[in-house]
């Protein structure tokens, strides 16, 4: 139990941008949507096209800090 604590928590420390990526991509996300729901489509459109952006740049953080501490899951053992 506690050694699996101190793995997610080293997976935080060593990724800390990722977080914050889903949080703004969830923050964006939400934005757009009440924007929608007010009949402002124009902006939520913009919002909407701004979402699939940070959601793309957290996934190249996941992606590419993966491979930068060799946790590359298609290498074989």
């Amino acid at each position: 139990m506690a050694e699996e604590f101190i793995l997610e928590e080293k997976k935080r420390v060593r990724n800390p941008l990722v977080p914050i990526g889903a949080l703004v991509t969830a923050g964006v996300l939400t934005a757009g949507l009440i924007s929608f729901r007010q009949g402002n489509s124009q902006l939520g459109q913009k919002l909407m096209r701004a979402r699939v952006v940070v959601q793309g740049a957290t996934v190249a953080l996941m992606v590419g800090t993966a491979f930068y501490y060799g946790e590359n899951p298609w290498r074989s053992s």
